[in-house]
């Protein structure tokens, strides 16, 4: 389990630093947010294999936060560490989308165990259905609808659409398109992923969705919902 990163967003620092110090000796890449606005920030930015969330953070409940991620189809796991103790708290953060819960004071053997139990859980490899604004993507089926209406698009137009939506408001890497596009091959031009986002930009436009497909020069894309 080692050299997995996790993100920590809890508000005590005193908790927050025992928690990292421990999380760190045993072998495990952590970053620490105080606010649910920065751990949003920090998920946008990185991939982590675990989020440890507090549910009472100063700027927003923790649940909020939580909804959030799932909404965006992350499937992070989540272990929610709060003081809400009660059967109705955990029933309520179990169906927000945790995957554990730990109620505070506990024993930091007890939050490492939990973690390493939740990267032994398979999880799902994939949601079925991918949505943002008025468009959606059936993964199996790899048919892209607007309104409802399909839309035609090849191949590996819709391979970016995939990875955009799975990243939803987070950069994708330029490297990671193309590693899913052409593989081991090399088939691909230098500026093939741009072709690629040029024409699922242009086709997007074309049938109305209501999304913005932006280039962040230097490292990739991300997709968002389109605004005025």
């Amino acid at each position: 389990m080692a050299g997995l990163r996790i993100l920590l967003v809890e508000d005590n620092v005193e908790l927050a630093a025992l928690v990292m110090s421990g999380l760190r000796s045993a072998g495990f890449l952590a970053d620490h947010m105080g606010t649910a606005a920065d751990g949003r920030h920090a998920l946008r930015l990185s991939q982590y294999s675990l989020l440890i969330l507090d549910l009472g953070l100063p700027d927003a409940d923790g649940l909020t936060l939580l909804r959030e991620i799932r909404q965006a189809n992350d499937a992070v796991p989540v272990l929610v560490l709060t003081a809400r103790s009660g059967v109705s708290d955990r029933v309520e953060g179990l169906r927000a989308g945790a995957d554990d819960y730990l109620a505070k004071p506990f024993a930091f053997e007890e939050l490492l165990a939990r973690i390493e139990a939740l990267q032994r859980r398979p999880r799902q490899l994939a949601d079925t259905m991918l949505f943002i604004a008025n468009l959606k993507l059936d993964v199996p089926n790899r048919q892209a609808f607007v309104d409802q209406l399909p839309i035609t698009l090849n191949s590996r137009e819709i391979s970016v659409l995939e990875l955009l939506l799975r990243r939803k408001g987070r950069v994708v890497p330029k490297q990671v398109f193309e590693d899913q596009l052409f593989g081991l091959s090399g088939d691909g031009s230098p500026n093939a992923v741009e072709v690629y986002v040029y024409r699922l930009r242009k086709q997007l436009g074309d049938h109305g969705a209501s999304v913005k497909v932006h280039t962040v020069r230097g490292v990739g894309y991300l997709i968002s919902e389109a605004t005025g």
